[in-house]
């Protein structure tokens, strides 16, 4: 009785382990498909605590500090700042000119630098005459060195606040344009303006 019950267990078990090895299969362009994916969303490069300087001639015109910085390849490579930014820009005798801080930033490449950069949520622009800027999203264009955003802005001078939805600027801010101007508050204090 034990050969027969042992002989018809292995023919149960014999089909189910049969077909469980007829259907694992390790077809490469299936395992290269799933990698490939996976991969598509990982930078190539990660980094901590970064510093970055850029300069021009010689010149230290920018500095970029982050707490995080992601750079991923592709057709269209691009830097991810995922836990904000501070820029610093100066001027060509090394003053800091302006300051830009936000809770996240990405620059996109065109294979020669920088292409544009975008600063999002909480971005805060601060001039050399400390003219301030509060948006929730800004574009700097390399080529054209002009800063925008169709969003939502709030600039306090030391004369006044104004709203509007839009703005354009030269790159360090020291001139501007405010679209659709929603309101403008004359001769505010200083305390008035926290």
């Amino acid at each position: 009785m034990g050969f027969k019950t042992t002989i018809l267990s292995f023919l149960i078990v014999l089909p189910f382990c049969l077909f469980l090895l007829s259907s694992c299969e390790n077809d490469i362009a299936v395992v290269n498909t799933i990698t490939a994916e996976s991969e598509k969303n990982l930078p190539i490069i990660s980094d901590k605590n970064v510093q970055t300087l850029y300069s021009d001639s010689a010149r230290v015109r920018a500095k970029l500090t982050a707490a995080v910085l992601n750079q991923y390849a592709g057709k269209k490579a691009y830097r991810e700042l995922p836990k904000g930014m501070e820029i610093v820009f100066y001027d060509e005798k090394g003053n800091e000119q302006t300051k830009l801080t936000a809770d996240y930033g990405i620059g996109f490449d065109n294979g020669n630098g920088v292409e544009h950069m975008e600063a999002k949520r909480n971005v805060v622009v601060i001039n050399q005459k400390g003219d301030t800027l509060h948006t929730e999203h800004l574009i700097w264009n390399a080529v054209t060195q002009k800063i925008y955003t169709n969003e939502f802005v709030k600039i306090n001078t030391k004369d006044e606040i104004i709203w509007g939805d839009g703005l354009t600027a030269n790159q360090d801010f020291s001139e501007y344009t405010i679209k659709n101007v929603k309101g403008e508050v004359m001769g505010v204090k200083e305390e008035e303006k926290k």
